[in-house]
């Protein structure tokens, strides 16, 4: 089964906000595990009770969705073929919502326009803190402006990277942060600054948890729309006792992240605590 040890990116021990971004093999675009089952059942539960929440399209991009539940679909077939989104029904769902039901990872759909690359639809049920009613309807750069430093950084790079992405050459990144709620669908959240008191270095393993993003993008090979995967992956920040080295990355990396990007993190009201946990692993 993946962990979020498979995908950790702070392990040069230092803060960086860059892309991170490498190609995989068509194969791996989806990448179904132990969890899927699971995960795909609260996916199930979330667009029965919450549906507006998670799921949005806007309208004339329906032509994309349908080309994206065919490739979805024949990747399935080919590299996951006993993958249980396989046997799901089409009734009375669009395309991409159905899609999004197949498999854990969440789809978002980013078209080529004259604001850039803009989300157009998306199946979004386990979102890191923000909302995809926010989102919608708008460019990178309009989706990425409470992260600091995007736009000054990464924005264009992100583009001239969107535009040369292939239909038979997915890539591959990951996010990650630290979190006192284990919750996968979290549309709320960023940007905490208070002290909690109540989360210690002795209670940290039972508080704390590591949530990364696998995040994969390939473009569809008709309408040159790009599909954003967003695979959620969170285990108890006690799994770091299996890498302290990982651990004693991890510290030195929050203790060179800057102050504005811990607090659009939500790190603040325990970053003590967690260091001084992270500490003791790595000792």
């Amino acid at each position: 089964m993946a962990t979020v040890l498979d995908y950790a990116t702070y392990d040069k021990g230092r803060h960086q906000l860059a892309l991170g971004i490498r190609a995989i093999p068509v194969a791996e675009w989806i990448e179904p595990d132990d969890r899927t089952v699971h995960q795909l059942a609260e996916k199930r539960r979330l667009l029965a009770e919450r549906h507006s929440e998670v799921f949005h399209a806007l309208p004339g991009s329906e032509a994309a969705q349908a080309e994206c539940l065919t490739c979805l679909r024949a990747n399935l077939a080919e590299h996951h073929p006993n993958h249980p989104g396989l046997i799901l029904s089409e009734a009375g769902r669009s395309p991409l919502d159905l899609a999004g039901r197949m498999v854990q990872e969440d789809l978002l759909l980013m078209e080529r326009q004259e604001a850039g690359w803009v989300l157009i639809a998306a199946s979004l049920c386990f979102p890191a803190r923000w909302r995809l009613s926010d989102k919608i309807g708008r460019p990178m750069a309009g989706i990425h402006d409470p992260v600091p430093g995007f736009n000054d950084k990464l924005a264009r790079p992100v583009d001239r990277f969107f535009d040369r992405v292939a239909p038979d050459q997915p890539y591959l990144r990951a996010n990650w942060s630290v979190i006192d709620d284990a919750t996968l669908f979290q549309p709320t959240g960023h940007g905490r600054g208070f002290h909690d008191a109540s989360i210690t270095p002795d209670n940290a393993a039972d508080r704390l948890h590591i949530r990364v993003e696998r995040q994969t993008f390939v473009s569809l090979p008709d309408s040159g729309v790009l599909v954003f995967g967003i695979k959620t992956i969170v285990d108890p920040i006690t799994i770091l006792g299996r890498r302290p080295d990982l651990a004693a990355s991890l510290a030195a990396t929050i203790w060179d992240m800057p102050d504005d990007m811990a607090r659009y993190k939500s790190m603040a009201p325990f970053r003590d605590a967690l260091l001084g946990y992270l500490e003791r692993l790595s000792s």
